[in-house]
């Protein structure tokens, strides 16, 4: 058994006990402190922190863009790839400290397959059902690691529903790619009934409590699982925050959920959901037209105040990134997944877009 090490974060004040063989974040997650983490391939820099005390620290293959050479060696490290060989004091750079203090340890578990509908031409809704253990505590918003069948290669996908009170079942809102490792495999072999394995929750993509604060949502793609998450977690909560979603899609056959987003309005009388199309293929379509960040620049005034969530294809994250705090939005206000592509054309580390 590998030697075990304290490792103490500040300006928090939490210490837990990492292995050697473990990663920092890795063992954060499994004691229940709920780190900020993006890909947890070494890539995105969401993890990035300062050593304070102590400097044996290896690391797993990470991304240079992520973690300078000149930044390395100044002290800075990526939790995600980071493992201790003796106890170190950590400044974390990048933390929400009553988001650390609710993290909720992750669990292995067995799910069977429920359902695997198509909800596009592209993407599938996949429904499991927890089998050992039977339930799982997760928050809005959090994703699980599905193992890839045959290998010991992860793909992380985000909880559409809201818990596992419903007979323990989980729905996920996963884009097919064709050379995808994971979604090729669901699109071309995954039956009902079908055994799988996960590992979870993680993610800090969750509601925060600011009553006073209007909502703004952004996704595209299979972000929308996330984001209804914390729609059906608003609904069924009361939470009557004026919200709106705003959804990109190329054409109308891209648009999915929108009969339930559609009735969400009745439950939450100040939510609005506005779904725009970049290339609408449809003479009917009377709805918005153009890129989603430009359809939410036109559409919005000052967004002082707001909270904004945001979750989708890398270009559409990067470019709402840019532009919410130009509306208004506070830097430290808007919340996002970023996500890192894998070589196979699925997302690696973080939840699928």
């Amino acid at each position: 058994m590998a030697d075990k090490h304290v490792v103490r974060f500040e300006p928090v004040g939490i210490e837990i006990e990492v292995a050697e063989e473990q990663t920092i974040l890795r063992a954060a997650a499994e004691q229940g402190v709920m780190l900020m983490h993006g890909c947890k391939e070494g890539q995105c820099a969401a993890c990035k922190s300062f050593l304070l005390e102590g400097d044996d620290v290896e690391h797993d293959r990470y991304s240079t863009f992520a973690l300078p050479d000149f930044e390395k060696e100044e002290g800075y490290t990526l939790l995600c790839r980071a493992h201790a060989y003796e106890d170190l004091t950590i400044e974390l750079l990048n933390y929400d400290e009553d988001m650390i203090r609710s993290g909720l340890p992750i669990q292995n578990s067995t799910v069977e397959v429920v359902s695997n509908e198509s909800v596009t031409h592209d993407m599938r809704h996949l429904v499991v059902r927890l089998i050992e253990p039977t339930s799982m505590r997760f928050f809005p918003g959090q994703y699980v690691d599905f193992t890839v069948p045959g290998t010991e290669h992860t793909r992380s996908f985000s909880m559409a529903n809201i818990s596992t009170s419903d007979g323990g079942k989980l729905e996920f809102v996963i884009k097919i790619y064709p050379d995808g490792l994971f979604s090729h495999f669901l699109d071309a072999k995954v039956q009902v009934g079908d055994k799988l394995e996960i590992t979870g929750p993680f993610g800090v993509f969750t509601l925060r409590d600011a009553p006073d604060a209007p909502l703004v949502f952004v996704g595209g793609g299979a972000g929308m699982a996330p984001i209804l998450s914390l729609l059906r977690a608003m609904a069924e909560r009361g939470i009557d925050r004026p919200a709106t979603y705003f959804y990109g899609a190329r054409r109308r056959k891209d648009l999915c959920f929108t009969e339930e987003l559609t009735a969400l309005a009745e439950r939450l009388p100040n939510f609005t959901f506005v779904p725009a199309l970049s290339e609408p293929d449809d003479e009917d379509w009377d709805g918005e037209v153009g890129l989603i960040t430009d359809v939410v620049k036109r559409l919005t005034g000052d967004l002082k105040g707001a909270d904004a969530y945001v979750c989708g294809p890398p270009p559409m994250v990067e470019a709402a990134l840019a532009l919410l705090p130009q509306l208004g939005v506070a830097e430290k206000r808007v919340f996002y997944d970023k996500f890192t592509t894998s070589s196979d054309s699925e997302q690696g580390g973080g939840p699928q877009a």
